[in-house]
């Protein structure tokens, strides 16, 4: 009975290729988006073209120094900050 406990369980995550999956294409999809927003608003195919090649590799870029900023900030800090906030 455990066993089958455990099994289910497993089954219920989500495997690493499918999370690999979706982010590649929620990644996409925002892309597309953001390369068609710019041809709408500008009626230029050329630059929502060179938008949408350019936009991924900013984005990434912006996350990995956004994420090291968050290194900056040691663990715990803002659960603190918010009860001590919320205390007085």
């Amino acid at each position: 009975m455990n066993n089958v406990l455990n099994d289910s369980a497993i089954d219920d995550r989500e495997s690493r290729l499918r999370s690999l999956l979706k982010a590649v294409t929620y990644r996409i999809t925002g892309t597309i988006t953001t390369a068609l927003l710019v041809y709408f608003i500008t009626g230029e195919w050329r630059l929502a073209l060179a938008v949408g090649a350019i936009e991924p590799v900013v984005k990434v870029i912006i996350y990995y120094v956004h994420e090291r900023v968050w290194q900056l900030v040691p663990r715990g800090t803002i659960r603190r900050w918010s009860k001590a906030r919320h205390a007085g």
